[in-house]
């Protein structure tokens, strides 16, 4: 599979306080749907304290009448949709509980397994101590991923996953249960940056710097495809490209593998 290869992105304050317009990230629309390409640090949507800025306020500041179809985790960069209209709502929302989307996101992990692809199958349930956490559990509600390793660099490793049911943090749990986790996790890994000291031969650090800075500092998750038949029977495939940061972490990947 052909990948769009290319700093951590800013956080959302900082995003829109630079006044990046909504129409940057907006990948397709049309008058019933709009998908976009969420930048990671975002909230999908507002939380319950409602403090902090999210995806669906800037929507509704633009379109006032948007609807949540589904969610990507703050962390999680990538491609989403919502809709324009309670009927479209209905409509695209039966469609990810019936399985009829196609999700595809893009990985990278810490290490390489074994198996270069393969399915995980591993139910999921919240923990019953940690609020906002997971755990796989065989009382949890049936999770499957399928899963294959586009690059392997060793040290880490560029994974395609495949969701083939949609529960929280799954792809996180479930990369995590193989033994690789997400690179970055702060909550299902160790949340350690990846410098490039770590990829690097013989990696001098220049004289104008006192400490060394991290090439990647976030959850290296990215939803990358979405796919699905609109209620007037056309396909629609979209992708989101990578961000920079994942997409130079990856540049650095290839090129000191090659050395």
């Amino acid at each position: 599979m052909a990948l769009p290869y290319g700093k951590r992105d800013q956080g959302p304050e900082i995003l829109w306080k630079r006044k990046m317009k909504l129409q940057d990230i907006i990948i397709a629309e049309t008058d019933n749907w709009v998908v976009l390409n969420k930048p990671s640090g975002l909230l999908s949507i507002p939380d319950r304290e409602g403090k902090e800025i999210s995806l669906k306020n800037l929507l509704e500041n633009k379109y006032k009448n948007i609807y949540t179809v589904h969610r990507l985790d703050r962390d999680t960069s990538g491609i989403i949709i919502f809709a324009k209209n309670e009927n479209t709502h209905q409509y695209l929302s039966s469609a990810f509980e019936e399985r009829r989307i196609q999700k595809i996101y893009l990985g990278l992990v810490t290490g390489a397994p074994a198996e270069k692809k393969g399915t995980i199958d591993a139910p999921i349930a919240e923990h019953p101590a940690k609020n906002g956490t997971m755990i796989i559990h065989r009382k949890g509600k049936e999770s499957r991923t399928d899963y294959e390793v586009i690059e392997d660099f060793r040290l880490y490793s560029l994974i395609r996953f495949h969701l083939l049911s949609g529960r929280t943090h799954q792809i996180r749990l479930h990369a995590k249960s193989i033994g690789h986790q997400i690179a970055c996790d702060p909550l299902y890994g160790d949340g350690k940056p990846v410098f490039l000291s770590s990829i690097k031969h013989k990696f001098k650090l220049s004289k104008s710097e006192e400490e060394e800075k991290p090439i990647l500092n976030r959850l290296a998750l990215h939803a990358f495809q979405l796919g699905f038949t609109g209620a007037d029977h056309k396909n629609i495939f979209l992708e989101a490209p990578l961000p920079k940061d994942l997409k130079a972490t990856i540049n650095q990947l290839q090129k000191w593998k090659r050395r």
